[in-house]
């Protein structure tokens, strides 16, 4: 139970600091300060539980790493689950305290940073277009973890891609859909805006969905065959380091 639990908590410290910091902040740091909310969220998490379960965060993500056969079907409908009970659970603390202003806040109004097409794109993008935008960037996202957690990969240093790319994800699709490549940031705050937002809900789960399975395809095709490791075990320490760490604990 505990890669669930490390699961269900970063996902709530990614929803509360990036949807937090869109509804709470996103006046004084803009798209910019947004995109850098999301991706050093990410890059933290995968160093705090990313040894534990490997921080997925993500059903796209988990979707990309089970096709990849790095993880058990099993766990990966445990991992789903977690992440979308942890959104919620951010969410509607992000709720609470945005309700605490003294102009007040009103989720359906204001929409809580949820991700929409047409008249609800911060720029006004159609379906065709938002959806296709959420495809390609999913999949820069899953291609960046399996790639940065692969057994080749330099050990210890998956966190910062994988932080990286979700910044420049986010720079990119702010402005078209809000940005979702996480189907369950998306459920999250759905749930409390209502109405559109649970209306258009489809393409923020779908699209990530098709743009993770074609990531995991096309590593797939590209990557050298070798031995598969799981994404928890590329992020921890090598057995060295674990072994200095703990005789350095115990003479402490």
């Amino acid at each position: 139970m505990k890669k669930y639990a490390a699961e269900l908590i970063g996902t709530f410290v990614l929803v509360f600091g990036g949807v937090g910091s869109a509804v709470l902040a996103g006046s004084h740091i803009g798209f910019l300060g947004v995109s850098l909310a999301f991706g050093l969220t990410l890059l933290t998490m995968a160093y705090a539980i990313g040894p534990i379960s490997g921080c997925h965060i993500n059903p796209a993500v988990t979707l990309g790493i089970l096709i990849a056969r790095k993880i058990e079907m099993k766990d990966a409908i445990g991992y789903v689950v977690a992440q979308i009970v942890g959104a919620i659970f951010a969410s509607a603390v992000i709720l609470f305290i945005a309700q605490g202003a003294p102009e007040g806040y009103v989720a359906s109004v204001s929409g809580m940073g949820a991700n929409g097409y047409g008249i609800h794109s911060p720029g006004g993008y159609s379906l065709a277009v938002c959806f296709v935008a959420e495809v390609v960037l999913t999949s820069f996202l899953v291609l960046t973890v399996l790639g940065s957690t692969d057994i080749k990969a330099p050990v210890g240093f998956a966190g910062i891609p994988i932080g990286l790319v979700l910044v420049l994800i986010h720079l990119v699709g702010i402005p078209i859909t809000n940005t979702s490549v996480n189907p369950a940031r998306s459920i999250g705050p759905a749930i409390f805006v209502g109405g559109w937002a649970i209306q258009q809900l489809w393409l923020f789960i779908v699209a990530p969905l098709i743009g993770a399975a074609l990531a995991a395809i096309i590593y797939g095709l590209i990557r050298t065959p070798d031995v598969i490791i799981s994404v928890p075990q590329a992020e921890r320490a090598l057995p060295s380091e674990q072994r200095e760490r703990q005789a350095t604990a115990s003479h402490s």
